[in-house]
């Protein structure tokens, strides 16, 4: 991936090649967005947005003609948090923005994507009613609503988890070329301040409340108190220099506890906004 980003960045010829092309071949979209936010967070918001063009003709055309989202609504992920990277240099920021969009993303893919949540219900509710008709009667008349909440959410939350991952991508290409370790003295001290990790569980708590999507709020408010909690079992183990086997162990738990690991890690992250628990740990060294 090195070659690759070293490739892209001898000159606009060659990104817009690589992004309008990747872009273009299914499954490889997402090469097509981090080479767009790597040459933003590199060139600048304008550069960027010239090569961008020539990856958001393919993404439109899947959008248009092949029904398919997904290209598209990554690339203008990835183009808001860069560009929000760039000129501010806050990933609080930059996530916060992503799940702005995120949101709008959520409210317009019923309106322009009618037909495919319609499918995306049809397919839930029929696999209930075969395979799991206890949950369907209980739910009832609302089990296509609770599968139609479910399906935009997870769609718009999706596209907001991709659209992270390649923005961080781009900012670890970035880094690897022309800042050797930067990415990961940014991640491992990313930590949202106490007003926003507010505001967050805020949306959480009270946004259900106000007949708002509950699941689609979780991805959007959710997200960047996950990445922060990730962020800070990373700098608790780079703090202490603990060896790479303790993060391998942590997502392999990750993976086989799911959710209540990931509840786990929002609730360190909205404690660490208050205490700065990584500030409080003595890092390793000689002197201990």
């Amino acid at each position: 991936m090195r070659a690759l980003a070293q490739f892209v960045m001898r000159g606009p010829l060659q990104a817009s090649g690589v992004a309008a092309v990747t872009t273009a071949v299914p499954l490889l979209f997402w090469i097509g967005a981090a080479v767009v936010g790597l040459v933003i967070l590199r060139l600048g918001i304008s550069q960027g947005l010239n090569i961008g063009l020539w990856a958001l003709l393919p993404a439109l055309g899947w959008g248009v003609f092949g029904g398919d989202p997904t290209a598209l609504a990554v690339l203008l992920q990835v183009m808001l948090m860069a560009s929000v990277l760039r000129t501010t240099l806050s990933w609080e920021r930059a996530l916060l923005g992503g799940s702005f969009l995120a949101i709008v993303m959520g409210l317009m893919l019923p309106v322009i994507y009618p037909g495919l949540l319609d499918d995306l219900v049809s397919a839930g509710v029929s696999f209930y009613e075969q395979y799991n008709a206890e949950v369907a009667r209980t739910l009832g008349s609302d089990l296509e609503v609770v599968i139609r909440d479910t399906m935009n959410a997870s769609m718009a939350g999706s596209y907001l988890a991709v659209g992270v991952g390649m923005t961080m991508l781009a900012r670890s290409w970035q880094s690897g070329l022309y800042n050797p370790g930067g990415f990961r003295k940014e991640f491992h001290g990313l930590r949202l301040s106490p007003a926003v990790a507010v505001v967050l569980v805020t949306t959480m708590v009270v946004g259900p409340f106000l007949g708002l999507n509950s699941m689609l709020l979780a991805w959007v408010a959710g997200m960047p108190l996950f990445l922060a909690g990730l962020a800070l079992v990373h700098g608790i183990v780079g703090r202490k220099q603990l060896n790479t086997q303790w993060l391998v162990m942590f997502y392999v738990a990750l993976v086989l506890l799911g959710p209540s690991l990931m509840f786990l890690l929002v609730v360190l992250a909205f404690v660490d906004s208050w205490l700065d628990i990584r500030g409080r740990i003595k890092p390793a060294g000689p002197a201990e």
